[in-house]
């Protein structure tokens, strides 16, 4: 059976993956001129399904709480199983009580206790939420890592390539994101920045809550760490504006003031498709397979929608899952 997957985007490679190695001969074709610049890259590579659902619905955490475990075995050592740590400032403790109240998988931290998780937040807050089961992994290096062991097992992947120059395929995996021609979608705009600073180390994700402008902190190697808040209603491809610029600086120094010193080394935009429930879907018409509306939760979410494209293939019967 040969597939095209379209789009080269955290979908389109997990999607290739699922049906290769069920013994489809896969062709992965992307516009793009190597792997950069789609939403994938600029992830935060959070696999928290018990975080996200404190702001969304309960298939977000039933689709996601098996992703760290797909990285790990199709990726070994990308992933860092190391949790992830909610902390709020005491004036907006009432932020704290109000995601735990949205969510579970979580136990209460006093001071001691986080000083304990992250001996650089020691003495900053006096209470925290930790997620002991939640993951990250580094988006760059996972793709890179996954388009290397998608070509040793023989899939040909195409960059600068227009996937309707490619005809003769049994079927198509569309992963094309904001560029698939659908209607319902719209763009979420999330922009990040990267800082390096060797004067805070941080095991995992942290995230500070705040009424106005939460912040996400998420330690990459070699003293860098990316830092991203925004979701912003537009499908806006433009750099970071100053605003985000200072709200993001500004909430990182709150959780550290170290980083008030820090080099930035990048800023980005990423534009996520969405649906109207900010629920990812997977279709399928007549040969095509589209997978879409990832969200936010694209890393979080991929492997599932991975597995259930793949299934559609397979059993060769039209059907739409959500």
């Amino acid at each position: 059976m040969r597939v095209l997957v379209k789009g080269a985007g955290v979908a389109g490679l997990t999607a290739a993956f699922e049906l290769a190695r069920r013994g489809a001969a896969v062709t992965v074709a992307d516009v793009r001129h190597g792997r950069g610049g789609n939403a994938s890259w600029f992830a935060g590579g959070m696999l928290a399904p018990w975080c996200e659902r404190e702001s969304a619905e309960q298939p977000v955490l039933d689709l996601g709480r098996g992703a760290a475990d797909w990285w790990e075995a199709v990726l070994p050592g990308q992933v860092t199983q190391a949790g992830t740590l909610v902390v709020a400032p005491p004036r907006d403790s009432g932020e704290l009580h109000r995601f735990a109240g949205r969510t579970s998988g979580h136990r209460w931290l006093d001071e001691a206790e986080i000083a304990r998780l992250e001996p650089d937040l020691a003495g900053r807050f006096r209470r925290g939420l930790f997620f002991p089961g939640e993951a990250h992994l580094d988006p760059r290096r996972a793709m890179a890592a996954l388009h290397d062991k998608l070509v040793a097992m023989g899939v040909d992947i195409s960059f600068a390539t227009d996937a309707r120059q490619l005809p003769g395929f049994e079927h198509e995996i569309d992963c094309t994101g904001m560029a698939a021609d659908d209607g319902r979608l719209r763009g979420v705009r999330g922009e990040m920045m990267i800082l390096h600073t060797p004067d805070i180390a941080l095991s995992r994700p942290v995230r500070l809550l705040h009424p106005r402008f939460p912040l996400y902190t998420v330690p990459r190697a070699n003293h860098r760490f990316m830092i991203g808040a925004t979701m912003i209603e537009s499908d806006g491809a433009g750099p970071v504006t100053v605003r985000s610029m200072m709200e993001l600086l500004g909430t990182a120094c709150a959780l550290h003031p170290a980083f008030g010193e820090a080099g930035i080394v990048e800023t980005g935009v990423g534009v996520r498709p969405a649906f109207s429930d900010n629920l990812p879907r997977v279709e399928a018409r007549g040969n095509t397979v589209a997978i879409n509306g990832l969200y936010r939760h694209g890393f979080l979410l991929a492997p599932a929608m991975a597995r259930q494209a793949a299934e559609l293939v397979f059993a060769d019967e039209p059907m739409e899952l959500a």
